[in-house]
């Protein structure tokens, strides 16, 4: 940008700002939703619940179906970011 338009745009400076600071708040959520890692040790945990006996089996495959999609939800969406940059 031109010396002139800085000028005639500095009122907006604070809305700019403020777009910014909304950007990186909802990239840094976005990131942390699309973790894969907390659903794969969810997964581990479930697992764990199984093979102690504090749930059947009909229990664990809904379950780990749930999280299955999950997980690939959140690999889908690291993979579309990775693809973009």
């Amino acid at each position: 940008m031109g010396l002139i338009t800085n000028i005639l745009t500095f009122p907006l400076a604070p809305v700019r700002g403020t777009a910014w600071v909304l950007d990186q708040v909802v990239l840094a959520a976005e990131r942390e939703h699309y973790d894969p890692e907390p659903v794969r040790g969810q997964l581990a945990a479930l697992e764990k619940e199984l093979l102690s006996g504090s749930i059947d089996e009909e229990e664990f495959d809904r379950r780990e179906d749930e999280l299955l999609d999950r997980l690939e939800e959140c690999e889908s969406y690291q993979k579309r970011l990775r693809n973009n940059s």
